[in-house]
């Protein structure tokens, strides 16, 4: 079965959030790298991070699954849900052994 990929954002609870957490929320966000580093190591995510765009930084990930019911489960227990939202969107991903139509 062909890997379907989605393009995953994480939306902090407010704009400085990064500049601003406190301990616990920090502590959330260790659990949530160390949660999202399991998958990884699964195989089912390329890359993710946190991006520090100027209007406000953001997670984002790009995952890997067998089916996106796969992502939604992984999803809902990770740790920072407690302090954002997560969107996704599928995505054609092209990898380094993509090869185009």
């Amino acid at each position: 079965m062909e890997k379907l990929y989605f393009f995953l954002r994480l939306n902090p609870v407010r704009a400085d959030f990064i500049q601003t957490m406190t301990d616990e929320e920090r502590g959330i966000m260790m659990r949530h790298a160390i949660y999202w580093r399991e998958f990884q190591l699964k195989g089912k995510l390329v890359v993710y991070g946190p991006v520090m765009d100027a209007a406000g930084p953001f997670g984002m990930g790009v995952a890997g699954v067998d089916n996106v019911e796969e992502l939604k489960e992984f999803m809902a227990r990770d740790p920072a849900l407690a302090l954002s939202t997560i969107d996704y969107f599928p995505m054609k991903a092209v990898l380094p052994d993509s090869t185009f139509p």
